[in-house]
């Protein structure tokens, strides 16, 4: 089955390594440990694992380490979004050679206020010149950050001429009643929020999961809220949703990574890619005070034993 499988995914972070440059192995790993934890996939090298700071050739060397280390298919979806989309090509035949047919792709997002015309032909480009119908492309819709949106006409017109390749988005806006009108847009298409403190409203109205950053921290709980039912599940959201709330008060990818310094006790954890910088000593001591309050029922701060 070349088709992401439903449910949820955490927008996974990117280790470095000793000499500063992205790690693939531990990676590799991190995601492994999440979807023990209980979630149904990962989505490396979005903006969480600060994709589009790592080098193209990390980019397109990844994949065959998930090969090599077992993962499925249907449980990565593979970041692949690039300005020139000659290097989106390249990324996204990365993942489909070594067996992973799942992307998400970003739209071309230096220049701005470009029409649909030009980000049909960008997605055009892409899924020719991959060429394998296979390939199944999750499209990104992330106004804030790219300034490029993804339109509900975009997606028909998409749709009409590849069909089941565009086979669903991730929308990071915020806006959950646009989320539905990406839902309403086109049958059986899977669309992913970004923020799971909308996990079970989203999953009775349509949605397929979420995919998320912060679900690097919370799997177990997240998997939790989804296995209950009644009240429970009820209270459980609210947890998952107050964790939500915690964490995105800070720099995502720096604050998850120190949250993992913390429950390793595996402070190789801590860089960031530049220009992202780390927490700074005031950010740090407050996000470990907002997560101790929510503990023990969160579970976010339990250490774990760092990989070996």
């Amino acid at each position: 089955m070349a088709r992401a499988k439903k449910g949820v995914y955490a927008a996974s972070l990117t280790p470095a390594g000793a000499d500063g440059e992205p790690d693939a192995k531990k990676l590799a790993e991190f995601c492994r440990w999440n979807i023990d934890q209980g979630l149904d996939g990962v989505a490396p090298l979005g903006t969480t694992g600060e994709g589009n700071s790592l080098p193209l050739a990390f980019r397109t060397a990844l994949p065959e380490i998930f090969a090599e280390a077992g993962f499925k298919s249907s449980e990565v979806i593979f970041g692949t979004g690039s300005c020139a989309a000659g290097d989106a090509v390249a990324a996204t035949r990365a993942a489909v050679d070594a067996g992973f047919f799942n992307a998400l792709v970003l739209p071309p997002f230096y220049f701005k206020n470009v029409p649909d015309e030009g980000l049909f032909a960008y997605y055009a480009r892409l899924i020719e010149r991959v060429g394998n119908d296979r390939l199944r492309v999750y499209l990104y819709h992330f106004p804030q950050m790219s300034m490029t949106p993804i339109s509900v006409s975009l997606i028909k017109r998409l749709r009409q001429e590849f069909g089941p390749v565009i086979a669903g988005l991730k929308d990071s806006s915020g806006d959950f009643a646009g989320t539905l009108e990406f839902v309403a847009a086109a049958d059986d298409f899977d669309v992913f929020p970004s923020n799971e403190g909308v996990l079970l409203e989203g999953l009775e109205k349509g949605c397929a999961g979420v995919i998320s950053a912060t679900t690097n921290a919370s799997a177990a709980l997240a998997r939790a809220t989804l296995s209950t039912s009644g009240g429970e599940a009820g209270e459980l959201q609210d947890m998952l949703t107050a964790v939500r709330v915690a964490i995105s008060k800070y720099p995502l990818s720096a604050a998850l990574k120190q949250i993992e310094a913390w429950r390793t006790g595996d402070d190789s954890w801590l860089p960031v890619f530049p220009p992202q910088i780390q927490l700074t000593g005031e950010q740090k001591q407050q996000l470990r005070n907002d997560l101790e309050a929510l503990e023990p029922g969160s579970g976010i701060l339990s250490r774990r034993r760092a990989a070996a």
